[in-house]
């Protein structure tokens, strides 16, 4: 096999994959056009944020046919940051509690 041999993907798939991203894009925008707030507005947010992202590496990187660089690359963070915010949320929330105990008394 040459180097100028590679493997070829049709076009129609990368301009479905621009079409899905630019949906998901509109609905990244309607979120702020439709004025969500709290909780609600940050997980639409994540969610698109982590939609986009998996659909860019996968496949514009070509992680997609490469299923142990794709669980490496897109699964351990987002467990990662899954964690993350789970402590945080942890922690605001005590946080928030020992400030009402001690302005409270």
């Amino acid at each position: 096999m040459s180097v100028n041999e590679g493997q070829q993907h049709p076009l129609s798939m990368y301009l479905k994959v621009w079409i899905l991203l630019f949906v998901l894009s509109t609905f990244s925008y309607l979120v702020d056009f439709f004025q969500f707030q709290g909780f609600l507005r940050w997980t639409l947010i994540l969610v698109f944020m982590f939609l986009k992202a998996g659909l860019i590496l996968s496949i514009f990187m070509h992680i997609a046919w490469e299923r142990s660089t794709l669980v490496m690359a897109l699964g351990l963070p987002t467990i990662a940051l899954m964690f993350l915010i789970t402590l945080m949320m942890i922690e605001g929330d005590t946080t928030n509690l020992s400030r009402g105990v001690f302005f409270s008394g």
